[in-house]
């Protein structure tokens, strides 16, 4: 007879064959460097030490396997700070940067302690490496592995979120300050985090050996594989990593999962003049596209060097990073920033079929997770639409400026609008792909807040010290008639129906819905739309918005609830406009605000979209509504008809941007019945939607 053996409880790890690998005696260092003549391991025995109290070199005849170096050392474990240090050729002109003097970050190092120093010439010393056991009790946590079809997405930050004195928490603005708000994204209904940078990157702008600026964004990385120190609420060197494991523990034990936004682009290393920190003293010319013979870094990322993620060393390196997260702490899903960049070849030239990117997509141990491409670059790249095969979603950024152009009143967007809302099949059906693959936003960190688009006409950014010369110009934005805040109520009440519809319009569209954090609540950025280095209110959440606003975040709450209840929001399928069920009506269908048939040559920037339920098989358990909306982005109050293919059904009202709250959502399906003679008054930039109320 076959006997079953209890397993024992799940403890899945994925090990690093580099950086500092513990064992029972002692530790094994392993790094990776082709030119480097000489190499050493620093030991230190506290974060503040300049000076190493010990100085491990390396045997080039017995710790060298190939380019390999390797050694180990006994009678040390976890909480070990060390560095690398290199010697090797310098010559800038060729690309060689190797420096004897210089303290490196292991590449694979799991975790940094400690603040930059400076020696006594000048010389920026990043932070210490801190050896991790990976061990952690997960108590049987796994991956969520929520369909991406039924994703909705919080972007936030880890400290904005809880920083300010309004979260009244017990730890702000870190990991475990995510864990105490965990009850207010819930009440959101949100299902999934994305989490701006939470690798390590310098706290404080490194540029130019400057230590001045905040680098408040964090998409400026140094160490891939280790959370942010900064968002560690404990002082413990390698705190951050038990830390975030909570975190991650704590919002799966809620219902939602975690993506991380990625930057394997570039790195804070900069230019040539840049300092040397990790990668350029170690092989510069294998982890960088370099150019005019190595003496200068091709800069596709616009963040002065772009790291080489088609060399086979650097993909690898990347490989073993993605897994790590994966694994070690069972996150969900990646969006990767300026992802046009894995496209590029070791020359920088775009590549049809790039591997990087074609085996992110194929990975056995990454098949459980969400992959996102910012699908565009700092050097021209645009591939929204075009990156990756089905695996892969993207950024969509012709969704956002659509959307942000039809509301503000721009004439000939009707028909954007209805591809938009159909899950932009323009882009993404060609190749086979699903509405899904489609991440609709209107804003996004990088840009204005969605208070600010409807209350600024241009970008303001002086307190970035660039003499607002930064940030992007081409905005989409209106202030109506008053640029910032103001107490002439006619134009808040526009504003804020512009920013119920804009939320409307995201939650209704086919594809996977992005919010950002404090969108719900009216959040401004005082008309910042470049805070890449606001560590201040400027940038963080103000939570006593949630209660002055509680109108919206409750229509938000609402809108949320509407579509998680909806299969018909949430094909898996793009509509086709022919008939697909008994009643012989199609999918989705066009009409004007008369009720006719909509003329795509002549759209008057008023629509009607009718959404029959979905098929048995795209909706098995019964749970969709035919929806009935109506759009009107004109500046005109107008009256609709209901369309007369839509008379048998029992319309009531589910949502109208233009009332009050709380008749603004009705997502219990308790709204009052649509008007017998079949006509409704939508006022100016206002949407409705109704719902078959059977």
């Amino acid at each position: 007879m076959l006997m079953r053996h209890p397993h024992p409880e799940l403890q899945f790890a994925y090990k690093l064959p580099y950086g500092a690998i513990v064992t029972d005696r002692g530790i094994q260092f392993v790094v990776f460097s082709r030119s480097a003549t000489a190499m050493r391991v620093l030991l230190y025995d506290t974060v503040d030490d300049r000076e190493p109290t010990e100085v491990i070199e390396f045997d080039r005849e017995t710790d060298r396997w190939g380019d390999m170096w390797s050694v180990f050392v006994p009678g040390i474990g976890p909480g070990q700070l060390y560095h690398f240090q290199a010697d090797g050729p310098f010559d800038p002109e060729s690309g060689q940067w190797f420096d004897g003097n210089a303290r490196l970050v292991d590449p694979f190092a799991k975790a940094l302690a400690g603040c930059y120093q400076k020696s006594t010439d000048g010389v920026i010393r990043p932070p210490k490496c801190v050896v991790v056991d990976d061990f952690f009790d997960w108590e049987g946590d796994r991956h969520l592995r929520r369909p991406l079809a039924e994703t909705i997405i919080y972007e936030m930050h880890v400290r904005g979120f809880t920083k300010s004195k309004t979260a009244r928490i017990k730890h702000p603005g870190t990991y475990l300050g995510v864990i105490e708000k965990i009850p207010y994204l819930k009440s959101l209904g949100i299902t999934a985090v994305e989490l701006m940078p939470v690798h390590e990157f310098p706290i404080l702008d490194i540029r130019g050996n400057r230590l001045d600026r905040p680098n408040y964004w964090g998409y400026d990385p140094l160490a891939f594989f280790a959370p942010h120190r900064g968002y560690a609420y404990s002082r413990v060197p390698g705190a951050q990593v038990l830390e975030f494991k909570q975190m991650v523990k704590a919002l799966h034990q809620n219902g939602i999962e975690v993506i991380l936004d990625v930057v394997f682009n570039h790195t804070c290393e900069g230019n040539e003049l840049g300092p040397v920190l990790s990668f350029k003293g170690l092989e510069n010319r294998v982890y960088y596209i370099l150019n005019s013979g190595g003496s200068r870094y091709s800069n596709y990322s616009g963040c002065g060097n772009t790291f080489n993620g088609n060399h086979p060393i650097s993909r690898e390196l990347i490989f073993h990073c993605l897994r790590h997260w994966v694994h070690n702490y069972h996150v969900d899903g990646f969006r990767f920033d300026l992802a046009s960049i894995l496209s590029r070849d070791r020359n920088g030239n775009l590549m049809p079929n790039p591997p990087m990117v074609e085996q992110i997509a194929e990975d056995p141990m990454l098949a459980d997770t969400k992959i996102i491409a910012e699908a565009w670059d700092a050097a021209g790249a645009y591939q929204v639409g075009s990156f990756g095969d089905l695996r892969w979603a993207e950024w969509n950024g012709r969704y956002r400026d659509d959307v942000r152009r039809y509301w503000r009143g721009d004439g000939g967007l009707t028909g954007a609008l209805a591809t938009r809302l159909a899950g932009s099949s323009d882009l993404f059906e060609h190749a086979g792909r699903a509405p899904y693959c489609s991440i609709n936003f209107i804003t996004s960190h990088d840009g204005f807040t969605l208070n600010d688009l409807v209350s600024y006409q241009e970008k303001h950014n002086e307190a970035n010290g660039e003499y607002n010369r930064d940030g992007d110009n081409h905005n989409c934005s209106d202030n109506y008639g008053v640029e910032g805040p103001t107490r002439r109520k006619p134009i808040d009440r526009l504003r804020l129906r512009q920013i119920k519809n804009m939320l409307a319009t995201l939650l209704l569209s086919q594809g996977v819905p992005m919010i950002v954090m404090g969108d719900e609540c009216r959040r401004t950025q005082r008309g910042n739309n470049n805070a890449y280095c606001q560590d201040n209110e400027i940038s963080w959440f103000n939570w006593s918005l949630v209660k002055r606003n509680e109108g919206l975040t409750n229509f938000v709450r609402g809108l949320i609830a509407v579509r998680r209840n909806q299969p018909t929001l949430r094909r898996t399928r793009f509509l086709t406009g022919r008939s697909f069920d008994s009643r012989g009506v199609s999918d989705v269908n066009w009409f004007n605000s008369l009720g006719m048939h909509v003329n795509w040559e002549h759209p008057d920037g008023a629509l009607v979209c009718w959404l029959p339920a979905p098929a048995a098989n795209d909706d098995p358990e019964g749970l969709g509504r035919d929806l009935l909306l109506m759009f009107n982005g004109t500046g005109q109050t107008r009256n609709f008809t209901i369309p007369e293919p839509t008379r048998g059904i029992p319309w009531s009202l589910l949502i109208n941007t233009a009332a009050e709250s709380p008749d603004d959502i009705y997502p219990d399906l308790t709204g009052p019945a649509a008007p017998p003679n079949r006509q409704i008054e939508l006022e100016y930039r206002s949407l409705q939607v109704y719902v078959d109320r059977k």
